[in-house]
């Protein structure tokens, strides 16, 4: 049976830690952002970032995760420095080959208060104030980027985006961060029993977990 993916869509700061932390709470693989090392013994892997990775094999194979297969799911796929600036979920060419090589791969959103996402990119290290302002992020092309004002309508735009290229789709869900039965909601669509939920890489760096039974 082929393996069904779970591919996050969502911003920085919109919870990608916290579901990546549920996800392997739930006994999945799970790739974050970066591969670390103690994740994989592949050592070609190891330290990689995973959005140039995506890109290299979408554009050799057409398939953005063709050396990524001992992973089950991937909760932040973008990358952004000063060097590279890479949004797959933004992208619907990735999306669409990653659907052709990976059927019945299941999509999820995380909705977090546009605000609370902006306040928590401009508190986190130089992501508000220097990264997304001196990129041309999709979206989001420089000089945009350095007010609440163009952030928040950056945000709301991929929220936007996401429901129009999944539309009527059921292998798409976009669930409410903070809802207080959200693990629940994830079990269901992710068919998967997801007992832990909190907050894990915020700006305090503690982590608060809360779990909801039934």
């Amino acid at each position: 049976m082929t393996k069904k993916l779970i591919v996050s869509l969502s911003l920085p700061k919109s919870g990608t830690t916290t579901l990546a932390v549920a996800l392997r709470h739930s006994g999945l693989r799970v790739a974050d952002w970066r591969i670390r090392r103690h994740e994989t013994t592949n050592t070609e892997l190891q330290n990689q970032l995973i959005a140039p990775m995506m890109y290299e094999d979408y554009f050799k194979s057409g398939d953005p995760f063709a050396r990524l297969g001992e992973f089950d799911a991937f909760t932040e796929i973008n990358a952004i420095n000063m060097k590279l600036c890479y949004w797959p979920q933004t992208d619907s060419g990735m999306l669409a080959a990653i659907e052709k090589h990976h059927p019945g791969t299941r999509f999820v959103l995380s909705l977090r208060d546009p605000a609370k996402v902006v306040n928590s990119i401009s508190n986190w290290n130089n992501l508000g104030s220097l990264r997304l302002p001196r990129n041309d992020v999709p979206g989001l092309p420089r000089p945009y980027g350095e007010t609440p004002q163009e952030l928040t309508r950056w945000i709301e735009g991929h929220y936007a985006f996401c429901e129009r290229m999944f539309r009527g789709c059921d292998n798409f869900l976009a669930y409410e961060l903070e809802a207080p039965d959200v693990n629940i909601t994830l079990s269901k669509f992710l068919d998967i029993d997801v007992k832990w939920w909190g907050e894990a890489n915020t700006t305090a760096s503690w982590v608060k977990t809360r779990r909801n039974e039934g």
